[in-house]
């Protein structure tokens, strides 16, 4: 996935690593996490595969690379387009919580109030989608493709908030088996 969302950001324009770690941050890493290293990585694998070409170029920093998308490349990210059928319902989230039976519900109840924190600060930070969508639609002069970008965010916080009713009722679910359970003691 990192290599097409790579080769995605590459075709909106031609960047240094530092700059798709930039556009990576405020825009993929919503819903797809890649440390510095990963990228640059990526980068090189992309590069020996044929995908992308960089050139060189003096800085006030020092010497950095430009990344450009190959033909080849552009031709790999529109065969994913097409291509892509992952199942959205496989998620290593339900095959945990499918065997979370096995631990007490207190530690249980503990997992999913975590989780539903770490949803709501996330759900916070997408506020902060829209703004990077306009600058960036701004910046790349695609509009037209900004509405994907709107369609991905506007996911992203239904999912959010999906997910955070879904761990109040796994709450609830759980302090009613504890509660059955202790009443039937």
């Amino acid at each position: 996935m990192l290599k097409h969302g790579i080769l995605g950001l590459l075709n909106y324009a031609d960047m240094s690593g530092y700059q798709i770690m930039e556009v990576f941050r405020d825009s993929l890493n919503y819903f797809w996490k890649a440390q510095t290293s990963q990228i640059y990585r990526e980068l090189q694998t992309l590069k020996n595969g044929g995908y992308v070409t960089d050139t060189p170029v003096k800085g006030r920093g020092g010497d950095k690379k430009i990344y450009s998308i190959t033909d080849s490349g552009r031709a790999e990210l529109l065969r994913w387009l097409r291509e892509s059928k992952d199942n959205p319902v496989r998620d290593p989230l339900l095959m945990v919580t499918f065997f979370r039976g096995e631990l007490p519900a207190e530690e249980n109840i503990m997992f999913f109030r975590g989780m539903k924190a770490s949803l709501e600060m996330f759900a916070a930070q997408m506020q902060q989608a829209d703004s990077s969508i306009n600058l960036y639609s701004e910046l790349t002069g695609a509009p037209d493709k900004a509405v994907y970008w709107q369609m991905t965010a506007e996911y992203g916080r239904m999912y959010t908030e999906m997910l955070i009713n879904w761990t109040d009722r796994c709450i609830n679910m759980i302090e009613a088996t504890r509660t059955d359970k202790e009443a039937k003691s």
